[in-house]
């Protein structure tokens, strides 16, 4: 990490009210607690524009309030063109995503894209952060258990860049 210059991390999701909005609440909570926050700068966004403006799924923020996470003042937006310009790492929650993404973005930023899921222990197992939307309370349950997981090896991979430079 350049000591002058934030390192810009956006996580995701399709609507940017479930699993993006979680992956942003959780490694913030966990950027902050490392006091790295000075560093390390996070967002979230989603590749379509169903829920712009609105605030993280209910569920969401409720299984993530049970373990101290809040997320109730982020807004839902869509990913924007300089997203792919502004932010080093763009991680996406799954495949589809993933190739959305990297559809849209200019070929020199192609780099920043890819599936958040990569940093998590079991890398090879969970490769996407399944959409619990449509699910209940435990598909909200297990995005938490993998956006914890993947969040702490983001924020060591990070720490250990930083330390390279």
């Amino acid at each position: 990490m350049n000591k002058n210059k934030k390192i810009k991390v956006l996580f995701v999701c399709m609507g940017n009210i479930c699993r993006s909005p979680t992956a942003d609440a959780v490694f913030r909570h966990l950027v902050k607690a490392a006091g790295v926050d000075h560093i390390i700068e996070v967002d979230s966004a989603g590749t379509h524009a169903y829920h712009i403006g609105d605030p993280p799924d209910h569920r969401a923020q409720n299984t993530a309030l049970q373990r101290g996470y809040k997320m109730h003042d982020l807004r839902a937006r869509a990913v924007q063109s300089s997203d792919f310009e502004e932010f080093d790492y763009i991680l996406a929650m799954d495949k589809e995503n993933l190739t959305l993404l990297q559809q849209r973005s200019p070929q020199q930023h192609i780099n920043k894209i890819q599936l958040f899921m990569q940093y998590g222990k079991n890398a090879d197992a969970h490769v996407e952060v399944p959409d619990p939307y449509f699910g209940g309370h435990q598909g909200f349950e297990l995005v938490l258990d993998m956006v914890e997981e993947a969040s702490q090896g983001l924020l060591t991979h990070l720490q250990s860049q930083n330390n390279k430079g």
